[in-house]
């Protein structure tokens, strides 16, 4: 499973976000943009997965998203093998040592709320009546 396909699980279903959101900003006369994995009411959200070397970037990208949104920054790591590896450790550290929140999900725990969901969306529905 890669990164991208765990950022809807995570934003939409669990967290009730926008998932890739874009947000632009100005410097120097031009143009750039950023895409935020998950964007929430009060959360800026970056989704990475353990044990890659861009997740030490996590910490640094939701503080820049956080900023840009006016939203409190938030780092979420999806642990692929059910061992803290050298990145969860540094990545977690960090972020509490500069007061990011921080949260670890199972991707086993992920793909069952995505492959379940069906089942919650149905016993949200009023059964019909006769």
């Amino acid at each position: 499973m890669f990164e991208a396909d765990l950022i809807p699980i995570i934003c939409v279903m669990l967290l009730g976000g926008v998932p890739e959101h874009r947000v632009d900003y100005d410097l120097h006369d031009s143009a750039h943009y950023v895409r935020v994995d998950c964007l929430t009411d009060t959360h800026a959200i970056e989704v990475g997965l353990d044990n890659r070397r861009s997740s030490y970037d996590s910490v640094h990208q939701a503080v820049f998203y956080g900023h840009l949104t006016d939203r409190e920054p938030f780092v979420i790591l999806v642990d692929t093998d059910g061992r803290e590896d050298n990145a969860e450790y540094q990545v977690e550290r960090v972020a509490r040592m500069v007061g990011v929140d921080f949260r670890v999900y199972d991707l086993d725990y992920l793909i069952r709320m995505q492959m379940t969901a069906w089942l919650r969306e149905r016993r949200a529905q009023p059964l019909l009546s006769n």
